[in-house]
């Protein structure tokens, strides 16, 4: 490291520090909120990706696409919680299911009609979903389909790709995570089909399932290359695996997700997020032959239980939502606002000539200290998140809210002139801070 480069890298240092410590006397309720949790929960956190030093914000309520911390600070929620809040806060349609199904009844103890008709919708959807079983998360529905897969291929082995992420407990991310479930995983670099190709001739006889997301969420919303995502069909037919296209989050990216996009045919799909309404939700579904183990008619059913699989309320929800609010029109000027608006803020840091870039796919996308082109997780390497941080905290500042992380996930209510306020907020920032970001040439 040259005196120049250290120099950068110590006043960075400073500065960073400085933003935490403004954030830190701007925020004493959400501070204090937190360090009363931490009698209970541990670090006051019970949601992993919430956290950050010194401590997250606590939000006391939504409307539309803002945001009121207990601190009394308005924000521009442009996280739309992590994908899931496609709908904003309070959307009248989806309030007013709820109060009605409140009225028939919490918990019933049995089928309701809601339940039925909520599949049909999502099947019509996705058509390639034969059968559907709903969970209460994206995990389950991930560890569900995999389940599925070892049972219907007798075999155990499970293709992954580093950087993925299907749930807290299929994490691969910085080499996996220790609390991943024991399945025997194969990881691949993704966007690499020569590689994943490799792995899968080598282990073709044992491998069950390949579990691939279209882009790549929690790992830096990179998209998967069609050829790649193609290869890895073949890859399946060729060896007996299934194909399971975890669509929990780019299942936003149209009214059929990215698999209508690509004219893309798993074997398995899991959905999760947006599709409960709000609430919490899961989904796994696809062949006939495979989803039928789980017929509680068969003397050979497979057991798939949940208490909450069909709460009324995720039922009246996801339905209300999927029927009245969100339609393939409504889905798809949502999606080409998200490309417009990452336009937009990458031409803030072509302006300013500073190597940064958001990348993504329609409503979802995500900030990265980095110009370099982005296929895998590998490809982030070197990236100084102290940048990241720096921005996160200065756009708080100036009432926008994102992921500590980068995210941004749209929601419905989020529109032009909301595109225009987050553009702004990013260039004062990137103005403001030029001369410690890093730059091209």
């Amino acid at each position: 490291m040259n005196n120049t480069t250290a120099s950068r890298s110590s006043v960075l240092d400073d500065a960073l520090a400085e933003a935490t410590a403004r954030y830190g006397a701007r925020n004493p309720a959400s501070e204090k909120a937190l360090a009363e949790a931490a009698d209970v929960l541990p670090a006051g956190n019970t949601r992993s990706v919430l956290f950050h030093t010194p401590f997250p914000l606590a939000m006391a309520r939504g409307e539309g696409c803002h945001l009121w911390d207990v601190d009394g600070h308005r924000y521009l929620d442009t996280l739309g919680e992590f994908t899931a809040g496609i709908y904003g806060h309070s959307n009248p349609v989806i309030q007013q299911a709820i109060v009605s199904a409140l009225h028939d009844g919490l918990s019933l103890s049995s089928h309701t009609p809601r339940e039925g008709l909520l599949a049909h919708e999502i099947q019509r959807r996705f058509p390639g979903m034969a059968l559907l079983r709903f969970t209460n998360s994206g995990t389950e529905a991930n560890l569900m389909a995999l389940a599925a897969a070892a049972v219907h291929t007798g075999r155990r082995k499970v293709l992954v790709f580093d950087g993925a992420y299907h749930g807290g407990v299929l994490s691969f991310g910085g080499g996996g995570s220790p609390v991943n479930v024991p399945h025997a995983f194969l990881v691949a670099r993704y966007n690499d089909l020569e590689a994943a190709q490799a792995l899968v001739r080598t282990h073709s006889a044992d491998l069950a399932a390949i579990l691939v997301e279209p882009m790549l969420g929690a790992g830096g919303c990179i998209p998967g290359q069609p050829a790649f995502l193609h290869g890895l069909r073949a890859l399946a037919d060729e060896c007996g695996a299934l194909l399971i296209l975890d669509e929990v989050m780019t299942s936003r990216l149209s009214s059929g997700g990215r698999q209508a996009q690509l004219d893309l045919a798993p074997d398995l799909t899991t959905l999760g997020k947006y599709f409960g309404g709000g609430l919490s939700f899961g989904a796994f579904g696809g062949r006939a032959d495979v989803m039928s183990r789980f017929d509680p008619r068969r003397p050979d059913a497979l057991a798939h239980a949940g208490t909450f699989n069909n709460n009324t309320l995720t039922m009246a929800a996801g339905l209300a939502g999927l029927t009245q609010v969100l339609t393939p029109a409504a889905l798809d000027a949502l999606n080409q606002r998200g490309e417009q608006l990452r336009e937009g803020l990458n031409a803030v840091f072509a302006q300013h000539a500073v190597n940064l870039q958001f990348t993504g796919l329609g409503s979802v996308m995500q900030l990265h200290a980095t110009a370099r082109p982005l296929r895998n997780a590998a490809d982030l390497a070197g990236a100084d998140d102290r940048v990241k941080a720096l921005l996160f905290f200065d756009l708080l500042e100036r009432g926008v809210f994102l992921a500590r992380r980068g995210l941004v996930a749209l929601s419905l209510p989020f529109g032009d002139a909301q595109a225009d306020e987050f553009v702004a907020a990013l260039e004062a920032v990137v103005a403001a801070r030029r001369g410690l970001l890093p730059t091209v040439g």
